[in-house]
This record gives C-alpha cells, sequence and structure tokens, in this order.
C-alpha cells in the first residue's frame, strides 16, 4: 500500500473519531430538551463524566480487554491484552490494520464508541437517580461490561466465530445501552406524577425542545462518523454506500413515526418524529454495509413504526423513560441486528439464527451484569435522590447550581 492512501485512510478514520465525539454534543441536547431545565446541570454533568471517566478507562483496560488478540484454540470469551496501551512495532505503518489506520487512531475511534453504551442509560434514568450511583454504574459498565461483550464479536471473541454479524453495533453498542437502561427504570422506579393513581401516564414536558431537535440534527451527522468510520478505512465504493443507507433509514425512521403517530393519535409530534429518525439510525448500523438503498429505507421506516408502537409499550408497563432509550436504543436495535438476517446480502436462515444467538446472548449478559451493578447499588448506597430533591431539582441539591440563574425554576 502506497503512503498516500494509508495517511488518506487515517485521516478519514480520525475525522469519523470526531464526529463519533461530537453524538456526545446531540446526546446531551437531547436529554436536556426532553426533560425539565432543573436538571440541566445534572445530566450534562453525567455526560461529560461519561466521556471522561469512558476515555481513562478505556485507556487503563478496556481497549486491551475488548481486543486482547484471542489466540488460536482460545473458547473467545474472555482474554486480556495487560493494562494500558502501547503501539506494537507495526502499529503506525500501513501493515497494521490493513493499512485502514494507526494503532492510536484505533484506539481512539474505539474508545468514542465505549462511552456512548453509558450515554444511552444516563438518558433513561434522568431526574431520579443520584448522581454518586450513576458515576460508579458508569466506571463498571464502561471498564467492564461493554469491552467484554464487545471481544466477543469485534475482538474476534466467538460470537464471531459463529458468524454473528453487527456491522457497526446495532448490538454491541445500542442494546448493550438499552439493556442497562431497561434495568436501571426498573430498579429505579418513575418520576413523582409521571403516573396518576389509575396508572394512566401524564405527559411531563422538556424544557427545550428546540434544543432537543439540535440535538437529534447533531446526532444524525455524529451518525456519518459511527457508520462510515466503521468501514475502517476510506474505502470509496463501501463508505458512500454506508453513509447513503444511514441517512435513507433515518429520513424514513422519522417519516414511518410522525405518520403512524398522525393515524394513532392525530397529531403531529415532534418529538416522536425526532425519535423515529434516531430508531432508523439504530436500526440501520448493524448491516448499513450490506443492504441496498431500497433495504435501508424499509428497515428504517419500520423502525419508525417500532418507536411509537415501543414508546406507548413501555407507558402501558408503567416504565418512566424520559428520552425514549429503551425504544431507540433496545427496540430498535434488535430489530436492526435481526433485518441483518432478513434483508441484504447475508439474508436466510441460518444467519437470522446467528443473529437471533447473539442477541440473547449479549442479553442476558447485559441483564444479569445491570441487575448485579445497579441492584448492589440500591442496596448500598440507593439509586433514587429522596423526593424533596426531585421535586426542587437535582441541579440545586446534587450540585449546588442553576443552569439559568436568570429564570425561575419550573
Amino acid at each position: 500500500m502506497d503512503t498516500g492512501l494509508f495517511t488518506a485512510n487515517n485521516i478519514w478514520m480520525m475525522i469519523a473519531t470526531a464526529l463519533v465525539f461530537f453524538m456526545h454534543t446531540g446526546f446531551a441536547f437531547l436529554e436536556i430538551g426532553l426533560t425539565r431545565q432543573k436538571n440541566t446541570i445534572n445530566i450534562l454533568f453525567k455526560n461529560i463524566f461519561i466521556i471522561t471517566s469512558g476515555l481513562l478507562l478505556y485507556y487503563a483496560w478496556g481497549f486491551n480487554l475488548m481486543y486482547p488478540g484471542f489466540e488460536e484454540g482460545s473458547a473467545g470469551i474472555l482474554d486480556f491484552g495487560g493494562f494500558g496501551i502501547s503501539a506494537p512495532e507495526n502499529g503506525m505503518t500501513p501493515q497494521y490494520a490493513d493499512g485502514g489506520y494507526t494503532w492510536w487512531t484505533d484506539f481512539l475511534f474505539q474508545g468514542m464508541f465505549a462511552a456512548t453504551a453509558a450515554t444511552i442509560v444516563s438518558g433513561a434514568v434522568a431526574e431520579r437517580i443520584k448522581i454518586s450511583a450513576f458515576m460508579i454504574f458508569v466506571i463498571f459498565y464502561i471498564g467492564l461490561v461493554y469491552p467484554i461483550v464487545g471481544a466477543w464479536k469485534w475482538g474476534g471473541g466467538f460470537l464471531d466465530s459463529w458468524g454473528f454479524y453487527d456491522f457497526a453495533g446495532s448490538t454491541v453498542v445500542h442494546s448493550v445501552g438499552g439493556w442497562a437502561a431497561l434495568v436501571a427504570i426498573f430498579l429505579t422506579g418513575s418520576r413523582i406524577g409521571k403516573f396518576g393513581k389509575n396508572g394512566k401516564p401524564n405527559a411531563i414536558p422538556g424544557h427545550s425542545i428546540p434544543m432537543a431537535t439540535a440535538g437529534v440534527l447533531i446526532l444524525w451527522l455524529g451518525w456519518f462518523g459511527f457508520n462510515g468510520g466503521s468501514v475502517l478505512s476510506a474505502d470509496p465504493e463501501l463508505t458512500s454506500l454506508v453513509l447513503v443507507n444511514t441517512s435513507l433509514a433515518a429520513a424514513a425512521g422519522g417519516i414511518g413515526a410522525v405518520l403512524l403517530n398522525f393515524l394513532m393519535y392525530r397529531n403531529l409530534d415532534l418529538t416522536m418524529f425526532l425519535n423515529g429518525i434516531l430508531g432508523g439510525l439504530v436500526g440501520i448500523t448493524a448491516g448499513a454495509d450490506l443492504m441496498s438503498p431500497n433495504e435501508a429505507i424499509v428497515i428504517g421506516f419500520l423502525a419508525g413504526l417500532i418507536i411509537v408502537l415501543g414508546v406507548s409499550f413501555i407507558d402501558r408497563i408503567k416504565l418512566d423513560d424520559p428520552v425514549g432509550a429503551v425504544t431507540v436504543h433496545l427496540i430498535c436495535g434488535i430489530w436492526g441486528t435481526l433485518a441483518v438476517g432478513i434483508l441484504g446480502s447475508l439474508a436466510g436462515g441460518s444467519q437470522f439464527l446467528a443473529q437471533l444467538n447473539g442477541i440473547l446472548i449479549i442479553g442476558g449478559f447485559c441483564l444479569v451484569s445491570s441487575f448485579l451493578i445497579l441492584g448492589g447499588l440500591k442496596v448500598t448506597i440507593g439509586l433514587r435522590v429522596p423526593a424533596e430533591e426531585e421535586v426542587e431539582g437535582l441541579d440545586i441539591h446534587e450540585h449546588g447550581m442553576d443552569a439559568y440563574p436568570d429564570f425561575i425554576n419550573e
């Protein structure tokens, strides 16, 4: 490989890394926009902690836990390459990663993904979880659970050898976060006032829908790096196809959600429109490199329908998810992963079974791990803030600050 091509590949991967990093701005804007202003500082603090601690944990051991270099004949379940990171002899040359990028770019790109899983949980339990409990959870989930699961597929582990396919993380990233979000919501309980005495859900409007809209558009832009970077080179044909499929699925997801929501409720709900876009993005992530544009539209449109039905279902079973994280990341993540066995170049019965096996195994591991971590925190330091603090706002009680000091909290 010539030096020019190697450099071009590496530059694209660094741009993709920056785009994935920018997604954390999108997550932050979305979460604070869909929640009340009295909890803004709390949500921003959680998101910043996720990025900073996540990168350090991934440096300390996560990267080598996720990419341990399983030896031939290994069970491919758990291995460890050692603490810290140091570039191998060929790490800065075209001999590393088929000339797609350098060792350092590899670490940073994968490190951006690691933090995303915990960010999903942040929005799901917004406005009532103790900041201390959440921080401890993040350390265990990013530090151990995510890299172990990632090793099973992307690190060359047993799921990879079984034929399980997940291009950019519908399951390995989004469902991993979604399963934890589901457990966290269940153990933490709903916000005060979310469900009435008759069990009917009450709407708790967010304080800035324009900010939530900006967050979704930023996330859509960031997904160009999330999926486009997962090509792991600047391959012109495949990278272009992935970006086209990603955008078409997002657009179809938004349209699908707004249409079904209108048919069911006779209103044009912007928040459902926004979550439909995100659902389409999550849905296409597992197979963005395998699908035709037509198939990407189908996957995204069905993900949009799933958003409306999923959000309604989560409300009916009395789980309080302020930002729709479980529906977007877990349910649409499952759909997108299964879609690899239904549509695209790998479609077939054996592939569908491989996808289903991967979902069940990863889901079971994440459920058990989340229950152990969050359940342990609940019986020790507690998960939930006192009722008085929840009513008055976490910003003042947990941080002693107000995000909008010139305005009155509502």
